[in-house]
């Protein structure tokens, strides 16, 4: 079963896509979606949706999984936020591609083995559950542990109700 991994982002989203089946996690590809600090919030907007809709058509994902928002000290920006991560449960939904949320928290634990693992211990888990992936940026590390952390929790609920993953 192929994954997109969504780690949304107003100026960079992250995102990774894997293979998971019987057991094994494969490395298909992953970036950064980037948008224009120069352009209004509604066009920054439409290059997220176009870049993750591009994305779906290149890669035919089977399931989604995005990181829900972390809430910062600053209310405009996590709003903003809040409507980027808005775009990336839209557009796979829109392509008919089931989509769940993941918490950072319960992400890092799933791939790292704590809640509160460093950005570096992530990426390093990572690299070590996907060899021979180069990461292209920490958003796209990011992006790839969602994706992880979705196909570990879909294969556990799967066997939970006697399903094959």
């Amino acid at each position: 079963m192929r994954v997109i991994g969504l780690d949304p982002g107003l100026r960079a989203t992250g995102w990774g896509v894997i293979e998971a089946g019987s057991g094994q996690l494969r490395h298909v590809a992953d970036g950064v979606l980037l948008t224009d600090a120069g352009r209004s919030l509604p066009e920054r907007l439409v290059q997220i949706a176009d870049g993750i809709g591009a994305l779906i058509r290149a890669f035919a994902p089977a399931e989604a999984a995005v990181e829900e928002t972390f809430v910062n000290r600053n209310p405009v920006s996590t709003l903003k936020l809040g409507q980027a991560r808005g775009i990336a449960l839209l557009v796979p939904a829109q392509a008919g591609i089931p989509v769940t949320e993941y918490l950072p928290n319960l992400v890092k634990k799933t791939v790292v083995g704590t809640g509160h693992a460093a950005k570096e211990q992530v990426q390093m888990m990572v690299r070590t559950l996907l060899p021979g992936a180069v990461l292209a940026s920490a958003d796209a590390a990011d992006a790839l542990a969602v994706a992880i952390c979705h196909a570990h929790h879909r294969a556990t609920r799967a066997r939970l109700a006697g399903v094959p993953s």
